[in-house]
C-alpha cells in the first residue's frame, strides 16, 4: 500500500520536516510552474528564467528544447492531418555540459506521444509496475480512459551552478488528456537501453534482475552499483499530492542501511514473494527534495502546438492539463556523485513514462510514451583525412570527426612527433605514428572516450594494390596461428610477420615470400608465444615489388595457455595508462567495472567488441590512487575478474 506523504518522517529517534512545495518556484534557474516559457514565471513576465521553451518573452533566460522543424510540422498538422498521429522527439538545442546562467546542462528531451488508436499502451489486464518488461503486454492498437491518456512528455537534468559537482536537478513535464480526477503517472529511469518494438509489441534491452537493474550495496551501506530508478507523482483535481522516489533492488538490501538515503518503508515486487522490487526511500537531510505543480489556468503549449485524442489542434492546455516536477538527486543520494569519484557519469540511460489506474503503485498500467535516450553522449572519433605518406612526410592535421563543443580533447604519441599544442579538436603533427586522443566531457571529468590514429610513412612513393582482405588468429595452446588473405598477390614481393608489445613499437619476426600466385593467395604462419611476450600484438607488412609497403591491423594473442579466451590487461601494474585484449567467437557488448578493494565502483566503461581479437584502451580514472583494483568483464558469456595493480 502506497504511503500518501506526510509532513514528518521518523528516521530512528530524530524527526525531519519535510513539506511538500506546490506552488510556483525556481529550481537551478529552470521555472517549475506549469508553464513552458523561458523569462515568464507565475504569469508574469520576468526578466531572468530557463525553461522548455521561448514565447518570445525578453530576458536572459533561455530555452532548452530543439524547436527545429516546428513550423514544417504545424504546417503538416494541416495539410496532411494524418501526420497528427505520429509521433516524434526533439532534444536539448544546447551541447551537453553548456554553462547556462552559471547551470551546468546536461540533457533533455521533449516527447510526443501516438495519437488516435495509441500503438503504445498497455493491454487492459495485470501490467503492473513491480513486473519485468518481457511480461508486460502491449496490443497493437488500443483506446484508454482519457485521464491515462499521455500527450507529451519533457525531460530536463542540470546541475545547480558551473561545477561537476553542483547538486543535481530532474525536471519533468507532462500532458494528460483528461483534466477532471486524480491522475497518476511514473517516469522511470532505466540503467540499460530498453527498447520497444512496436512491430512485435514487446519490450527488449532490459535488465538482468528481473527485468531491471539492481542498486547494490556493501556492508557498510556504501552504493557499489547504481541500477533502476522510478519517480511516481500524483496530481488530484487540485494539486501535487505526492512525489515518490524509490529504487530497484533486492529485497534482501532493506536490511542494510544505505549512507546516502533512507528507507521509506515500501517495497513492491511482481507479487507478495519478490525477490527484486521497487523500494521507496527518503533523504538523510532537511528540506524538500522536490516540488510540483500543474497549470490553473490556459495556458501556452510550445511551438509545436498541442494535439488531443481526437486529433484536433490547440494553440494552449487547458486549466490542470500541463503539470509539471522537478527532483534534487543529489539531495535523495542517488547520483553519481554519491556513489562513485565521477560525478560526471551517467545517472540513467533511459526513461519510460507510464501512467496508472489508481494510487496503489501496484495498479494497472495504462499508457506509457518512451522509452527515448538521454545522456547518450556521442565518443570520440579520430581521423586523419591522409594515413599513408610516401617520398616525405610533410606537416599533416589529425581530426575529431564528431566533436562536442564542451568535451576536452587532450592528444599523447608514443611513437610521432605533435608540433604546437597537443589539446583541442585538431592536432598538427609531422612524423607518422600512432596519435592517442581522450575525450573528457567537462574539464573535471574523468576521461570519458579514447580513440586513435596511425599516420604511416614510406620513404619509397610507389602505390601499392595488394590489400589484406582478411587477416585471422587463433591461439592453439602456446602457439599463435596466424592466418591472412591477400588480393593482387602477384605484385607483391613479401611479407614481413611483425610483433610488438601491446601495440607499441613492432620487430620483425618472420619473411614469407609472396607465393607467385595471381590475385586471391592465402598464408599462414605458427609461431610459439613463450619465445616473446606475455601479451603480443601482431601485424603483418607486405611489400611490393615496386618497394612499396602496407600494413594489416592488429590482433593480439596471450602466451598464457591457461587463459585462453580470457580476457588480459597489460601492462599490469600500470602507471595510469592500461590495455584489454579480449578474444571473442561474434561480435557482442561487453561491460567492464572497475571496483576498489573494498568493493565501491570506480568506473563502468561499455564497449563492443568484434569476432576474433580485440585490443582495448583501458581509460582509468586520472585521480585513481596507487592501490590493487578488480576489473570485472561482464558479456554474455559470463563475468571475470582480474586484479589491476595501480603504481604511478
Amino acid at each position: 500500500m502506497k504511503k500518501l506523504l506526510p509532513l514528518l518522517f521518523i528516521f530512528g529517534n530524530i524527526q525531519y520536516a519535510i513539506g511538500q512545495i506546490t506552488t510556483p518556484i525556481t529550481k537551478a534557474n529552470f521555472g517549475i510552474e506549469a508553464d513552458l516559457s523561458s523569462n515568464y514565471f507565475n504569469n508574469a513576465l520576468q526578466p531572468t528564467g530557463d525553461d522548455w521553451f521561448s514565447n518570445g518573452h525578453t530576458g536572459s533566460g533561455d530555452f532548452i528544447i530543439d524547436t527545429s522543424g516546428a513550423a514544417s510540422i504545424l504546417a503538416g498538422y494541416t495539410s496532411n492531418p494524418a501526420t497528427r498521429m505520429l509521433s516524434f522527439s526533439r532534444l536539448m538545442r544546447q551541447a551537453p555540459y553548456t554553462v547556462l546562467s552559471n547551470k551546468l546542462l546536461l540533457d533533455a528531451v521533449f516527447h510526443r506521444d501516438f495519437h488516435g488508436d495509441d500503438s503504445t499502451v498497455f493491454a487492459n489486464g495485470s501490467n503492473k509496475n513491480g513486473m519485468t518488461p518481457a511480461d508486460w503486454s502491449c496490443p497493437v492498437a488500443q483506446g484508454i480512459p482519457d485521464k491515462n491518456d499521455i500527450l507529451d512528455a519533457y525531460t530536463h537534468v542540470r546541475r545547480d551552478g558551473t561545477n561537476a559537482s553542483d547538486s543535481l536537478w530532474m525536471f519533468g513535464g507532462l500532458s494528460l488528456e483528461n483534466t477532471t480526477g486524480s491522475r497518476y503517472f511514473d517516469f522511470e529511469l532505466y540503467q540499460t537501453d530498453i527498447i520497444y518494438n512496436r512491430s512485435t509489441q514487446s519490450f527488449g534491452g532490459y535488465g538482468p534482475d528481473a527485468g531491471h537493474t539492481t542498486w547494490v550495496f556493501d556492508a557498510a551501506g556504501n552504493i557499489v552499483k547504481p541500477g533502476d530508478i522510478i519517480f511516481t507523482a500524483e496530481f488530484s483535481s487540485s494539486s501535487l499530492t505526492l512525489v515518490e522516489a524509490r529504487i530497484w533492488i533486492r529485497k534482501t538490501s532493506l536490511s542494510t542501511t544505505p549512507v546516502t538515503f533512507n528507507w521509506g518503508g515500501d517495497f513492491d515486487g511482481d507479487g507478495s514473494g519478490a525477490v527484486y522490487g521497487y523500494a521507496n526511500i527518503l533523504p538523510k537531510i532537511t528540506g524538500t527534495f522536490y516540488t510540483g505543480i500543474q497549470n490553473t489556468a490556459a495556458t501556452w503549449a510550445g511551438p509545436f502546438s498541442l494535439v488531443r485524442v481526437n486529433n484536433s489542434v490547440t494553440n494552449d492546455y487547458i486549466a490542470k492539463q500541463f503539470m509539471e516536477f522537478s527532483v534534487n538527486l543529489t539531495k535523495l543520494g542517488i547520483e553519481p556523485s554519491s556513489f562513485s569519484n565521477n560525478a560526471c557519469g551517467s545517472p540513467f540511460r533511459r526513461v519510460l513514462i507510464k501512467s496508472r489506474s489508481s494510487t496503489s503503485f501496484t495498479s494497472e498500467l495504462k499508457d506509457f510514451i518512451g522509452p527515448f535516450k538521454m545522456f547518450d553522449y556521442p565518443k570520440v572519433d579520430a581521423n586523419a583525412f591522409i594515413n599513408y605518406f610516401c617520398g616525405t612526410m610533410p606537416v599533416a592535421a589529425i581530426d575529431v570527426y564528431n566533436p562536442m563543443a564542451n568535451s576536452r580533447y587532450t592528444w599523447t604519441t608514443n611513437n610521432g612527433s605533435i608540433v604546437g599544442a597537443n589539446t583541442g579538436t585538431s592536432i598538427t603533427v609531422n612524423a607518422p605514428g600512432t596519435y592517442y586522443v581522450t575525450q573528457q566531457l567537462h574539464v573535471q571529468c574523468p576521461v570519458f572516450a579514447t580513440d586513435s590514429v596511425t599516420l604511416l610513412y614510406d620513404a619509397v612513393c610507389a602505390v601499392l594494390d595488394v590489400n589484406i582482405t582478411d587477416f585471422l588468429g587463433d591461439q592453439r595452446g602456446k602457439n599463435a596461428a596466424l592466418k591472412w588473405q591477400v588480393s593482387n598477390n602477384e605484385l607483391a614481393a613479401y611479407y614481413v610477420i611483425e610483433y610488438g608489445a601491446g601495440n607499441q613499437i613492432f620487430k620483425e619476426l618472420a619473411t614469407i615470400n609472396a607465393n607467385g600466385k595471381v590475385g586471391k593467395a592465402c598464408y599462414d604462419f605458427l609461431y610459439l608465444l613463450n619465445n616473446i611476450e606475455p601479451v603480443t600484438s601482431f601485424r603483418i607488412k607486405v611489400v611490393g615489388k615496386n618497394g612499396a609497403v602496407k600494413y594489416s591491423r592488429m590482433i593480439v594473442f596471450s602466451s598464457n595457455s591457461d587463459k585462453k579466451k580470457q580476457p588480459v590487461i597489460f601492462p599490469n601494474p600500470t602507471n595510469g595508462t592500461a590495455w584489454i585484449s579480449v578474444e571473442s567467437f561474434e561480435k557482442k557488448s561487453m561491460k567492464l567495472c572497475i571496483l576498489d578493494m573494498t568493493g565501491r565502483l570506480v568506473k563502468t566503461i561499455d564497449v563492443r567488441v568484434n569476432q576474433g581479437n580485440n585490443l582495448l584502451p583501458l581509460s582509468l580514472p586520472a585521480a585513481l590512487k596507487d592501490a590493487i583494483y578488480i576489473v570485472k568483464i561482464k558479456s554474455t558469456d559470463g563475468e571475470t575478474i582480474q586484479k589491476l595493480t595501480v603504481v604511478k
